[in-house]
């Protein structure tokens, strides 16, 4: 008997005693540990805006009424004009200039091509600073936020959790998700931090909140 057939045979002894129909979320596992890091009553949208400053990200909060000219802003700053935009991202917030917008099919040359990406997210966490992309509309496949050297990601406040589990909560667990906690980033032997290795050197984050005034 190999290995493999070691432990194999080790999980259907301990599934022996499992009814056929069975089904994982049948049992309730009890969950003792802490749930979350946060404060109780803590402004999780600035915990999240912090963390994510924290990694060398840029963070701008805004209105949707302010979100295009943010946007502007932000690629303005930047230098940028050769943009991948994944299917599903709302054009009516896309700002008018001189910004192309690359769609798909987009192969990795195409990619390494261009300036950076524009997506949504499907999450946030506070805690961590991290943001989770689920590739739904408007974040694309996972390359596009990995070739380009620039990344620049919308989330709405609503959808920042205050920690993991919360976060994993709300999210489809069949969906590849991506968590993004600031600029890739790496450190040799020296722990010389090397940035762009895995991925962007560069990651602006907007804001959306509601709770903000509109602008006039």
């Amino acid at each position: 008997m190999n290995s493999r057939d070691a432990i194999l045979g080790r999980i259907r002894t301990a599934l022996a005693d499992v009814p056929a129909g069975e089904q994982p979320h049948d049992v309730p596992v009890p969950r003792h540990y802490r749930r979350s890091h946060a404060e109780p009553g803590e402004d999780t949208v600035a915990l999240f805006a912090e963390r994510v400053a924290d990694y060398r990200a840029t963070v701008t909060r805004t209105d949707r009424a302010g979100l295009s000219a943010a946007i502007a802003a932000a690629l303005t700053l930047r230098g940028v004009e050769q943009l991948a935009l994944p299917g599903g991202f709302p054009v009516e917030l896309l700002p008018a200039g001189r910004w192309q917008w690359h769609t798909e099919p987009l192969d990795i040359p195409g990619l390494d091509a261009l300036d950076g990406a524009l997506t949504l997210a499907a999450a946030g966490i506070a805690v961590t600073g991290t943001l989770v992309l689920d590739t739904g509309p408007g974040q694309g496949r996972r390359a596009l936020t990995l070739v380009p050297d620039y990344h620049l990601c919308v989330v709405r406040a609503d959808r920042i959790a205050a920690d993991v589990p919360e976060a994993l909560a709300r999210l489809d667990p069949t969906l590849p998700l991506t968590f993004v906690s600031g600029p890739s980033a790496t450190s040799d032997i020296e722990l010389d931090r090397v940035e762009g290795v895995h991925g962007p050197r560069t990651l602006d984050v907007i804001i959306v909140d509601p709770a903000l005034p509109e602008q006039p």
